[in-house]
């Protein structure tokens, strides 16, 4: 032991005399926000603990020393840091003026701060536009500067600012490969850049508050549990300031709808903030019974309160990188933070737009337990840090270099390799068949299982589960990450429940059947539930035509005739799921019965089996057959033998098929008069024999403004199963929706 602290004596006294003197390293720490207070505090205990090699000089800016964002600056002396400066730089507005008001008051201030300092180096973290001004400062006064946390991704301006001070940046600590391989892709030298992991682990690894019920009372109040409380932090968007207020309103409702107890972090001092205030004060949320809305909890304290939350939601960097050490659920919301490196703990809800889709992720992830990720840290990144300033040489010149060397080979796996082994279990529940699909993020459908349909409740859903283990294990054989399983079926709907209210009379023994809570179960898995007329629909808008359209129409033409509708690049239900019902469009009132029990409808003319009906029709009066054609003693007439006898001159036949395309397109053409898309979609079995009839009568029959609507037919081979694929791929865990 003693020859060991003799050893590291005479290390310390040789890196004392390459710098010269025994001088210690005069170390400048500037924080401008209780974020970045979190991840630099660490670092000045460590430098303080230390005093042989380092002096430290603690300059407190921005948002620490204004009273509406909790005067922060206390919890800094509370920690016992003598703070050299305090440097009012904020330019109160809270707008994009504001903050290049701002960043030029801190460049005003800061020259005269740093000529009394005389720093060595200046330690500057992130990508703040106060931090931005401390690193512009610095350089132009020939300070070194360490830069915490550069070569991330993530959203907004930020990324802008995080990479502007990583070419002023003489040295760099990242925390993660990536982050690293960055670094070097944008010309740093590999040998200035530390992969030390992020300074927060450090404390977040070594929490271990016994007494944090103590804590969740006093935040959040005597009567809540653990996993049973959410903790929103939401900050504005600078580059779309209207859409994040928006967005800010819309969490708050689905919060309120939710009616869990929720602790409500006040938002940054970025332009839009005194807006998100205004909704806060608006919606009521400092007096409301289920809200705690506060200006700054200490760092140890929200480390608990995180910890033992039953979900974060939001957009700070805290949900994406902090909270994963714990494995506490997460919603991220926006764009804020895209491109960051997450855990399984996240959901991104990337186009969060409507109060339903903040709401279904709640649902998906409140309460849920992920395992702990470690991705930003290993609890050892001050050490590192600490070694890396000792080593600096003060000696070498002063002029920063850049790299220009063939970037690394990144060892990591290829995104695109990624995306498309993550999967989806589709299921199609169709009238004759029961089918189950392995389908790829592109679309691509790796494996699929057919049986027929069973006839009763009992044996159907045996069945369904026995092909959707047999898919599931056959999945990790094929290379596939199974996501979740979508299924699409007839019948009227419930997908928020995942439970189909009733059927067609073509799939017997299946109304108010709940099929999410028993595959949900077995498989351990989300499921999504929709009729086959909106997964179609679904399908087009993900793979098909209907890609990128804001408002399309799809009909599908089989046995029966569904559809699906999508307006504004949302799916229409309805208020009682019914909507899209467009086989049962009345065309005629004295027109054949329908299978609902009404008479006239397109599906009474123009399905499967309505064709099928005309067929036999024929066929009994010796009418269907023509030359070329010829039928088995026991084949059963159908609907392509309509079809071919068409085809081959038969002209009843002929007249039968277009009055069924007739029928179909008086339809469209009340569609069109009703929610005006600008794309038709006819996808099945039957889309091509109506095409032509279809633009027909659109071209006679629809007003003027309508008729230069695109009526196509589908070129996806198997749009139910797509369809049903698509309900996951687009909402289900860590994907966009």
């Amino acid at each position: 032991e003693v020859y060991f602290k003799n050893l590291s004596k005479q290390k310390q006294k040789e890196v004392m005399e390459k710098n010269g003197n025994n001088q210690k390293l005069r170390v400048c720490v500037a924080t401008c926000n209780r974020a970045d207070y979190s991840k630099l505090a660490p670092i000045m205990f460590g430098i303080k603990a230390e005093p042989q090699f380092f002096e430290l000089d603690v300059v407190v800016l921005g948002s620490h020393l204004i009273d509406d964002y909790g005067n922060t600056y206390r919890m800094i002396e509370q920690d016992d840091f003598d703070i050299h400066t305090r440097l009012h730089t904020i330019v109160r507005g809270e707008d994009e003026a504001a903050m290049v008001e701002s960043v030029g008051l801190a460049l005003v201030k800061l020259p005269d701060v740093l000529n009394r300092l005389k720093p060595d180096i200046m330690i500057v973290h992130g990508d703040r536009f106060d931090a931005l001004a401390l690193a512009t400062s610095a350089a132009l006064m020939n300070i070194r500067i360490l830069h915490i946390e550069g070569g991330e991704v993530s959203g907004t301006i930020d990324d802008s600012i995080r990479h502007a001070i990583t070419k002023l940046a003489h040295y760099h600590v990242c925390c993660t490969r990536s982050a690293e391989q960055h670094l070097i892709a944008m010309c740093e030298d590999h040998d200035r850049i530390l992969l030390a992991g992020c300074p927060s682990y450090d404390k977040l690894l070594s929490a271990k508050n016994k007494d944090y019920m103590s804590v969740i009372r006093m935040w959040l109040g005597e009567d809540v549990k653990t996993r049973d409380y959410i903790v929103a932090l939401q900050h504005p968007v600078t580059t779309d300031i209207k859409h994040s207020i928006k967005m800010f309103e819309l969490t708050l409702d689905a919060l309120i709808s939710f009616n869990k107890r929720t602790l409500v972090l006040f938002p940054n001092v970025d332009a839009g903030s005194k807006e998100m205030v205004r909704v806060m004060r608006k919606k009521g949320i400092e007096h409301h019974p289920n809200f705690r809305a506060v200006k700054h909890v200490p760092f140890d304290q929200f480390i608990q309160l995180v910890a033992h939350a039953g979900c974060m939601i939001g957009n700070s960097s805290c949900g994406v990188r902090e909270v994963g050490a714990f494995g506490t659920p997460v919603i991220n919301l926006g764009t804020r933070q895209t491109g960051r490196e997450t855990g399984e703990n996240v959901l991104h809800v990337r186009d969060a737009d409507t109060q339903d889709k903040i709401l279904h992720a709640l649902q998906l992830q409140f309460g849920k337990q992920y395992p702990c990720s470690k991705i930003y840290g290993d609890g050892n990144a001050v050490p590192r840090i600490l070694k890396f300033l000792k080593s600096i040489d003060l000696k070498e010149p002063l002029q920063k270099k850049f790299c220009f060397p063939p970037v690394k080979d990144n060892i990591s796996q290829d995104i695109d390799h990624i995306l498309e082994t993550q999967s989806a279990l589709a299921v199609d529940l169709g009238g004759t068949n029961l089918r189950v699909a392995i389908v790829s993020m592109k679309g691509e459908i790796v494996k699929k299982y057919t049986q027929l349909n069973p006839k009763t409740y009992e044996d159907r859903l045996e069945l369904i589960l026995k092909m959707c283990v047999e898919a599931a294990s056959e999945a990790v054989n094929v290379n596939c990450r199974i996501l979740g399983v979508g299924i699409s079926t007839g019948g009227r709907v419930n997908p928020r429940e995942g439970i189909v209210l009733h059927s067609t009379k073509l799939i017997q023994e299946w109304s108010s059947v709940d099929l999410r809570t028993p595959i949900s179960d077995a498989l351990h898995l989300p499921v999504w539930v929709d009729n086959d007329g909106n997964c179609a629909a679904l399908a087009e808008r993900k793979f098909g035509h209907g890609k990128g359209v804001e408002n399309f129409v799809t009909l599908i033409t089989g046995t029966g005739i569904g559809g699906g509708i999508v307006h504004q690049h949302e799916l229409i239900h309805g208020s009682s799921f019914c909507a899209a019902e467009l086989g049962h469009i009345v065309v005629s009132l004295d027109g054949p019965e329908c299978l609902c029990g009404s008479q006239g409808c397109i599906e009474a003319y123009a399905s499967g089996i309505a064709l099928q009906r005309e067929a036999k029709k024929l066929h009994d009066e010796d009418l269907l057959l023509v030359e070329g054609m010829s039928m088995k003693n026991e084949e059963v007439v159908s609907a392509a033998h309509l079809i071919q006898a068409a085809k081959l001159g038969n002209t009843k036949a002929n007249s039968i098929l277009r009055t069924a395309g007739t029928a179909l397109g008086l339809g469209v053409v009340n569609i069109l008069h009703t929610v005006n898309p600008s794309l038709v979609i006819l996808s099945g079995v039957l889309a091509s024999h109506y095409v032509n009839a279809v633009k027909d009568v659109i071209h006679r029959q629809a007003l003027s403004s309508v008729k230069t609507v695109d009526v196509v037919v589908s070129n996806l081979a198997d749009p139910a199963l797509l369809g049903a694929a698509s309900l996951v791929l687009d909402y289900t865990t860590r994907r966009i929706y």
